[in-house]
């Protein structure tokens, strides 16, 4: 199946064929049909599964262009409303179907002077209510979709969002459901805006891209950050995400990674948010080449050209996992998720193994010579197949007076084998043949504390039994800001790292 086959208009079909897309994904099979027949929909997918072309497309093909705002996205972030916004420009610019981006911690006339000119709105729950609320706009679309609508409610913007529909008068509208979860609370919502709604579910298999490979290796805490550093020389990433849990984390890793000599950036829930636009433009335009985030960017960064995502700590639970592992793998492009584990959490890692339905592969961290092997078969590599020019003719020709041709070329490999230097050990982290050890080890100490705790052991036997707090995900910290005011008052920034002039076969000068 193509994208062709849904009988699009030419200009959205044209847009289509300009992003290079041109096998539909699961979702977008499924959904885009029965949004094109006039159907409300409520469907469960993961992010990076294409849901803002699911339902992006479908909506802007049946629009009429007449001047008013016909379609309403509702999202939970500013990431994410910048993102889906980009997407559905592209698709609609040939239509001359424009879109205004709505969130807080921005002057409120330039967003109302946009809406008056879009076609479509995107926007964010908390500035969304403020203004419907103030009579400051007025919003009747034919269409409304609620995109990460779990998200949404996990955050608390469940009375924001009841409110904005009381605002929304217009009963013939089209609404349109996307969650990757269907706990309750989602389903007593879709009753309320949803008319007879068909239902669209992709699987655990096909929830996670299978173009994204999913390695783990096995390392001891204090390990973490030399491996990471090892791992980014091996696989010298075109362009890399590393996730963290905490927002303190994310600022000593960047400062580590930044006097290591990487190019890093930074994105977490205390920046101001023009601060957060900076640091994406970076990253997307390639001024950056590490970005060191929370799960806030999880939900919300669409950058087609990642290579690599690493998991410096586990996530909280699997769908964070799959969140963070769909930054790459975009476009139809293959990607890797790396995950870094310690002995106490392989546990966890089976545990989300399981629960997303996808096989995920333990390897071990390379050597530090196996390192400056690659790193020298990639040199000779790039030697030759670079082009000699005239001016490099010029200096070899000076240096002729003082040293013959055979000490230049031992000299200029030398100069540039210094600036590949490989830190650290020799040795990190667990060999790949040991994990299996350690798994059965975690597993014989599991299942012996629950026939413990089903035989009555006393407190101990319970106690035992009792999750860490990263396995019931029951100390979760949230990177956004206090209930109901999160996408409003953005507070205090934080700085982040850069260092340029670096070959582009390494991602060190």
């Amino acid at each position: 199946m193509t994208f062709k086959d849904f009988n699009l208009k030419e200009p959205i079909q044209q847009a289509i064929d300009e992003a290079g897309f041109t096998e539909p994904s699961p979702v977008q099979k499924e959904a885009i049909p029965l949004i094109l027949a006039g159907n409300d929909i409520i469907a469960q997918a993961q992010t990076g599964t294409g849901k803002t072309a699911a339902f992006g497309l479908p909506m802007l093909n049946m629009m009429s262009g007449d001047g008013s705002v016909e379609g309403l996205v509702i999202v939970p972030t500013r990431e994410l409303a910048m993102q889906v916004s980009d997407e559905i420009y592209r698709f609609g610019k040939n239509s001359n179907l424009k879109t205004a981006t709505v969130y807080g911690g921005t002057s409120y006339d330039k967003q109302i002077e946009r809406i008056k000119q879009a076609s479509v709105v995107v926007a964010t729950p908390g500035r969304l209510q403020d203004l419907l609320a103030g009579g400051r706009i007025k919003l009747s679309p034919k269409f409304v979709v609620l995109d990460e609508a779990d998200e949404m409610l996990d955050m608390g913007f469940l009375d924001e969002i009841t409110a904005i529909f009381e605002f929304i008068k217009n009963e013939d509208r089209q609404t349109l459901m996307f969650s990757a979860t269907m706990p309750p609370l989602i389903r007593k919502l879709a009753e309320k805006i949803l008319k007879d709604p068909k239902t669209v579910a992709i699987t655990k298999g096909e929830s996670t891209n299978s173009k994204i490979s999913q390695n783990y290796y096995v390392v001891e805490e204090h390990e973490r950050d030399d491996a990471l550093v090892r791992l980014i020389d091996y696989k010298n990433p075109a362009k890399c995400i590393i996730f963290c849990r905490m927002k303190k984390e994310v600022d000593r890793l960047a400062s580590h990674l930044t006097s290591q000599g990487f190019k890093v950036s930074v994105l977490h829930g205390d920046m101001e948010q023009r601060q957060r636009e900076v640091a994406i433009r970076g990253f997307k335009s390639g001024n950056v080449d590490i970005f060191v985030a929370t799960d806030v960017a999880a939900r919300g960064l669409d950058v087609n050209d990642v290579s690599h995502v690493f998991n410096y700590h586990m996530p909280f639970d699997s769908e964070s996992y799959v969140h963070r592992i769909g930054r790459t793998g975009r476009g139809g492009k293959s990607g890797e998720a790396i995950t870094l584990v310690s002995p106490n959490e392989l546990r966890t890692i089976k545990r989300i193994e399981k629960d997303v339905g996808a096989q995920m592969v333990t390897q071990s961290i390379p050597s530090k010579s196996e390192v400056q092997s690659s790193k020298q078969d990639e040199l000779i590599a790039q030697i030759a197949s670079t082009k000699i020019t005239e001016h490099a003719i010029e200096i070899v020709k000076t240096l002729q007076h003082e040293v013959d041709i055979v000490a230049i070329a031992h000299m200029l490999a030398s100069m540039i084998l210094d600036k590949q230097e490989i830190k650290g050990k020799e040795k990190i982290g667990f060999r790949a043949e040991d994990v299996e050890k350690l798994l059965q080890k975690a597993m014989a100490s599991r299942d012996d504390r629950n026939r413990r705790g089903r035989s009555g052991g006393g407190n101990r036997g319970r106690t035992s039994f009792n999750k860490s707090k990263s396995d019931r995900g029951g100390d979760r910290r949230r990177d956004d800001k206090p209930r109901g005011d999160r996408d409003r008052r953005p507070s205090s920034s934080s700085g982040q790292g850069q260092r340029s002039n670096k070959p582009k076969s390494d991602k060190r000068g």
